[in-house]
């Protein structure tokens, strides 16, 4: 975290985006039974990700930790894919997960269940519609173009734990978008761009579904995770390109999401390829 200092100062004056709350947050959240152990929130940092790991490897975080940061300065995507945003533009943060009473075979599951707690924190709190473009993108609709507006990234936590970091574009203007394909709960017209509770919301989404999850022990039929996140992808019913590792694509329609999480795809050949890892492309609309 990078101490105050005064020419910081105009960075941090847009009085749109007001600074996030960690006591009122803390209030919300932890509480006795809860999920969430503990909500940290700092003003700057590289990656929350990268920070909660190394907590979690050291041994200072407990499952249910909370990361916050108002800005990341090198915050990561998929493929190591670098993510930036203004200062308090967005939601950035990062959980500890331990779910020892899940086989680790099914832990490949918790980037999807974010997405789905995500989506529907979002839907309540926002009033803007997320679609999840598989494996870890939130989609809005801005101006009737599907948009990323948001990122998922799952990494291992030692042998015991997860972390999963989140990133959301939540007040950004067009002009401030780093590519033309990304979008933002304000382009999309969202009823509120308040991040305290947008934060809570989603946090809260999530503890119930990962409750579910894990009470099922993983299980994502059971717990209602496959059928819940098939029905808010945007990328099933459509013709797509996997670009798989190796210099490897494939392209047909995308038909399903399997027990494993993985997308299957049917290609011309009639042949059904899961695909559990790549860049998905979508060729057309559904």
């Amino acid at each position: 975290m990078t101490p105050h200092n005064a020419s910081d100062d105009n960075r941090w004056s847009d009085l749109d985006r007001p600074p996030l709350n960690a006591a009122a947050l803390r209030r919300g959240l932890v509480r006795e039974g809860g999920l969430w152990s503990e909500v940290e929130l700092v003003r700057r940092t590289g990656s929350t990700n990268s920070d909660l790991v190394a907590r979690a490897a050291a041994g200072r975080a407990d499952e249910g930790a909370v990361l916050v940061a108002e800005e990341q300065t090198a915050g990561r995507g998929r493929l190591d894919r670098q993510w930036t945003a203004p200062p308090r533009s967005g939601l950035f943060f990062s959980v500890l997960l331990k779910p020892a009473e899940v086989p680790v075979a099914r832990w490949g599951w918790l980037p999807l269940l974010t997405g789905v707690a995500v989506a529907t924190g979002l839907s309540r709190a926002a009033g803007v519609d997320t679609a999840l473009k598989w494996p870890n993108d939130l989609l809005v609709t801005v101006g009737g173009e599907e948009r990323k507006t948001g990122g998922i990234l799952a990494e291992r936590a030692g042998d015991d734990g997860v972390v999963i970091g989140v990133g959301i574009n939540v007040s950004l203007r067009a002009q401030e978008l780093p590519v033309p394909q990304a979008g933002s709960l304000a382009l999309a017209g969202a009823v509120s761009t308040d991040r305290d509770p947008l934060l809570r919301g989603v946090l809260r989404s999530l503890e119930d579904w990962y409750g579910r999850w894990r009470s099922a022990g993983g299980d994502p039929a059971l717990s209602g995770l496959q059928e819940t996140y098939a029905a808010g992808c945007a990328t099933l019913g459509r013709t797509v390109r996997a670009e798989l590792p190796g210099d490897r694509s494939v392209v047909g329609e995308a038909i399903a999401i399997d027990g494993d999480g993985r997308l299957v795809i049917a290609t011309e050949a009639g042949v059904r390829e899961p695909v559990g890892a790549g860049d998905i492309v979508h060729l057309r609309p559904a």
